[in-house]
């Protein structure tokens, strides 16, 4: 097997753990992040990017938040997309999630590629259980209540909807899932869920215990949320800008919780892995295809 290079740059725990899985069988030096979190004594923390060159780059979740410093919350300086750029050989490639258009542009400046891991199927469908799992656990926490029993409606019907749902039902809830697609609603009752169009989304919020949306625009408005119980929780899973209307919920006193990176703030061992895994697996794919 090929011994590559890499460099892990910025992140959350996530990254952390990512570079101490890929550093099993590479060479791995991580910068911009907290050297007492490091567990390995085979990745090798450095203080500067000067002199480093590296084969591949890994860049967080997201990427940047500016379009121009790596996200990197776990250290205290800036670091620029340019620099890391310069760090990369020009026919290595820079990893990342949610790469913009603008930091993209940046990265690729002296050839390397760019690839958004994020995009992989395996990676979102397992991003999908952690999430998931994460939800539970929050909606537990935060109910002091047992699922079993529980009338919960979801919204939306994707990755992470249909994972969320199956393990809802094997723990005894009561799941309503709330579509657009009429094959979706077919697909809901068969994981033993009732499924709704989402005209219907009022009447179905009226009788929740808690509510998980997973639809990345706004759907709870005014008109929805003054149908939602005051007791109930409202949990939204949907990245921005979210789907429910903060501000009207908060005035309607509904408890409720914007929920982003779940996998990274619950089991960061397991996401930075999966992450580590998937990278491993595209460069193994172009080697292959490569010949």
């Amino acid at each position: 097997m090929d011994r590559y290079n890499f460099l892990v740059v910025g992140g959350d725990l996530r990254q952390i753990y990512l570079a101490e899985k890929l550093a099993r069988t590479h060479k791995v030096c991580i910068y911009g992040t907290d050297r007492k979190m490091l567990s390995s004594d085979a990745v090798t923390y450095t203080d500067t990017l000067d002199g480093i060159s590296a084969d591949y780059t890994v860049l967080p979740v997201p990427a940047s938040n500016d379009g121009a410093t790596v996200n990197a919350p776990l250290y205290d300086k800036a670091v620029t997309l340019s620099s890391v750029a310069d760090c990369t050989d020009r026919n290595g490639i820079i990893f990342g999630g949610k790469i913009t258009t603008a930091a993209g542009i940046i990265l690729r400046k002296n050839g390397a590629a760019t690839e958004d891991y994020l995009e992989r199927e395996e990676l979102s469908v397992l991003n999908a259980v952690a999430t998931s799992e994460g939800a539970i656990q929050l909606a537990m926490e935060e109910t002091a209540t047992t699922i079993f029993g529980r009338k919960i409606l979801i919204t939306g019907f994707g990755r992470i909807a249909k994972t969320l749902a199956r393990v809802l039902v094997a723990m005894g809830a009561k799941v309503t899932v709330c579509v657009r697609k009429k094959s979706d609603i077919v697909w809901a009752e068969i994981c033993g869920c009732k499924g709704v169009h989402i005209s219907h989304l009022r009447t179905a919020a009226k009788d929740a215990d808690i509510i998980f949306n997973t639809i990345p625009t706004v759907i709870m408005g005014e008109e929805i949320l003054s149908a939602v119980k005051s007791n109930a929780l409202l949990i939204d899973l949907a990245s921005k800008p979210g789907g429910v209307d903060f501000g009207t919920a908060g005035k309607l006193g509904i408890k409720t919780i914007w929920a982003l990176s779940l996998p990274g703030k619950i089991a960061p061992v397991t996401s930075g892995e999966i992450i580590a895994d998937t990278i491993l697996g595209i460069l193994e794919e172009r080697r292959c295809s490569d010949g």
